[in-house]
């Protein structure tokens, strides 16, 4: 695979660029910038926005709205709406059901929803984790148990990301208990106006409503609405996981938070140096900056890989792992640069429209949230323990 750029590819780079300039909303753009909260209708406006231009879902078939462009084109524009500071699109529907349905959906499945995921007419959320059944997800209970033309849905997910927006839900649930763990699950698409159906608020350490969990009371689902066979909803789970834990990775985004975190270094100074001429601080940068070169070569490996069809299980768990430690390295460094302004936290400093006092340089403000919050990477999509393993099993044969 050429991993060089052609001047067809700088051409597209420039259009992209010039795209961002002209329709990227500056209010968005600043809010990702400062990080503040997005709301659900900035959300919105920009998948929109997006949709609009026919750039929404690059990795879909053309046919079905996809944009037929090459890995490297795919790479440039997660790059360049990350540096341009725009809202990461939500992957739910986008990024994990659109391709599932794509490969395993019935054409009436592909012909309803597809479109819907597209237009914005359906918020998906997903449906996978469980009390006791999270990095060891194929040990979930939620059961579904058909009656005629239905399935009667129990049980309860947990750590559901903006289940409180969605109007859908797409749950993998346990069909049978015969045999291996992983051959009993189904993969069912929900209403979440179904009676039965309850969405509870979790609150995380920074204040934000960002997880929920889901309550499931004789829910009825029909039957049509199960993708792939019937006690096969693994084969699904597996092909989804791949897009998630390359969504996870965030190559783009890291690559923004570098930057900003260069810039950072280069203006905070201690005593009458900057930061950047520490020599410890500037190590560690480096260190980062070699680990983003080498996890931007395996990004493009992957979407290489998907885009001929296959599923990158090792090579997805492997960027899983590299970018969300990078992420994390990132988030450090910043706290570590902000000094004493990283341990004050004002919660209302992360709404737009904030106007009381700033705790230290404006840049400090979500800097402590977002060092709490991004903890959580190495642990949910699969933990980077279960990543190492599923590495060593497809690779290495153990």
């Amino acid at each position: 695979m050429d991993l060089d750029f052609t001047e067809k590819d700088e051409a597209f780079r420039e259009e992209v660029r010039a795209f961002l300039k002209d329709k990227l909303p500056a209010r968005l753009s600043d809010k990702v910038r400062q990080g503040q909260h997005l709301s659900k209708a900035d959300m919105e406006e920009w998948h929109a926005i997006l949709n609009d231009r026919g750039w929404l879902a690059p990795h879909w078939p053309e046919e079905r709205g996809g944009t037929n462009w090459s890995v490297v084109q795919s790479f440039i524009f997660e790059t360049e709406t990350a540096l341009a500071h725009a809202p990461r699109i939500v992957p739910f529907g986008v990024s994990m059901l659109g391709p599932v349905l794509n490969k395993f959906g019935t054409e009436e499945q592909k012909n309803y929803w597809l479109p819907r995921i597209l237009d914005g007419s359906d918020w998906w959320c997903q449906g996978y984790s469980e009390p006791g059944a999270g990095s060891d997800l194929a040990s979930l209970k939620t059961s579904a148990v058909r009656e005629g033309d239905h399935y009667i849905v129990n049980g309860q997910k947990t750590w559901t990301t903006l289940a409180q927006y969605a109007n859908k839900i797409f749950c993998l649930v346990r069909t049978s208990k015969e045999g291996k763990k992983q051959e009993g699950i189904s993969f069912l698409l929900i209403d979440m106006d179904t009676p039965g159906l309850e969405v509870r608020p979790i609150k995380l350490l920074d204040g934000d409503h960002e997880v929920n969990e889901v309550w499931f009371s004789d829910v009825k689902v029909p039957v049509e609405n199960l993708v792939g066979e019937e006690n096969k909803g693994w084969t699904c789970a597996k092909y989804l996981l791949s897009y998630e834990r390359t969504n996870i990775a965030g190559v783009g985004s890291s690559m923004a938070a570098f930057e900003r975190l260069k810039e950072v270094a280069r203006t905070t100074r201690r005593g009458d140096a900057a930061l950047m001429e520490d020599p410890l601080f500037a190590a560690r940068m480096a260190e980062i900056e070699i680990d983003l070169e080498n996890m931007r070569t395996t990004n493009l490996r992957v979407l290489d890989s998907v885009g001929r069809g296959q599923t990158p299980m090792a090579e997805s768990s492997m960027l899983k792992i590299r970018g969300t430690e990078i992420r994390q390295k990132i988030t450090a460094l910043m706290r570590r640069a902000a000094g004493r302004y990283a341990q004050p936290f004002l919660e209302e400093a992360l709404e737009s429209g904030f106007n009381g006092e700033p705790v230290g340089p404006d840049w400090a403000a979500p800097v402590a949230s977002q060092y709490f919050n991004y903890r959580k990477l190495s642990i949910f999509g699969g933990s980077n323990e279960v990543q190492r393993e599923i590495i060593g099993k497809s690779m290495m044969g153990l």
